[in-house]
């Protein structure tokens, strides 16, 4: 009986205490939410100024003419190369090697000239 008269002064005297003591999460709350705003002032920031850099280089780019793009040769794989030149041994014309092997009729030419 000692033990739980001993067990519940502890606890009234610890109910009592915990009204005294300063709640230190509520410190913390407010330097979290400041934080978080501060956060939110320089991601608005840095957006502000990417799209400024990027109008600027978009103005930039406009002045400046791309130079024309090379011709490529177009790479085909070495089975479709294969196919193509077989349904040309066999006689098929253009418009059919090119519907059988998707793909276009200046590559098929390509194919059978011998990438000339």
């Amino acid at each position: 009986m000692d033990v739980s008269i001993i067990i519940m002064v502890v606890g009234i005297v610890l109910i009592a205490v915990s009204f005294f003591i300063k709640d230190s999460s509520k410190k913390l709350e407010s330097e979290l939410e400041e934080l978080s705003f501060t956060v939110y002032q320089e991601t608005s920031n840095i957006k502000r100024r990417l799209k400024v850099i990027e109008e600027e280089l978009l103005i930039e780019s406009t002045k400046v003419s791309t130079p024309p793009k090379k011709q490529t040769k177009p790479t085909i794989h070495d089975i479709i190369k294969n196919q193509v030149l077989e349904l040309h041994k066999q006689g098929f014309s253009l418009h059919e090697i090119s519907a059988r092997s998707s793909l276009s009729i200046d590559e098929v030419k390509y194919v059978i000239g011998g990438g000339k």
